[in-house]
């Protein structure tokens, strides 16, 4: 389970790090270094998962796609942020816009499921990646 983890990391991991290291194990130090964005995962998995179910309970298509359109976007920028925590607005565009679509969607029907939850974690995403925005650099030593 450790190695499928690892082995995307491995084989993006800089070809430098391979041509000077002369232990193996030095390769797994600097994947480690990577912080991984797990509440990004997280929410791309929650959003996913949402349109998946929406499809099987209801057949609703538009949900499916939207699912696997908003979750896959979500995905991709937690995939951003863990390379580069700084490059958040591929999460922070996906994040709002689902914000708005599903707080609409919650202030008309006053329905917690789904929309009510959506917008409740979207905000929260937006939240906690505009809190990334204004953290001032720490000075490295």
């Amino acid at each position: 389970m450790l190695l499928y983890l690892l082995l995307p990391q491995l084989v993006f991991c800089s070809s430098s790090v391979l041509q000077q290291s002369v232990n193996p194990l030095d390769i797994l130090a600097s994947v480690s270094n990577m912080s991984v964005d797990w509440v990004g995962y997280g929410y791309a998995a929650l959003i996913t998962s949402g349109g998946i179910i929406g499809y099987m309970k209801a057949g609703s298509v538009p949900s499916l796609a939207a699912g696997l359109l908003f979750g896959g976007l979500a995905g991709c920028g937690a995939y951003q942020i863990s390379n580069d925590p700084k490059n958040v607005w591929v999460s922070l565009a996906t994040s709002g816009g689902l914000t708005g679509i599903m707080g609409k969607r919650f202030y008309s029907s006053r329905k917690f499921m789904p929309a009510g939850l959506m917008a409740g974690a979207s905000l929260l995403m937006v939240g906690k990646l505009s809190l990334a925005l204004l953290q001032k650099p720490v000075a490295s030593q």
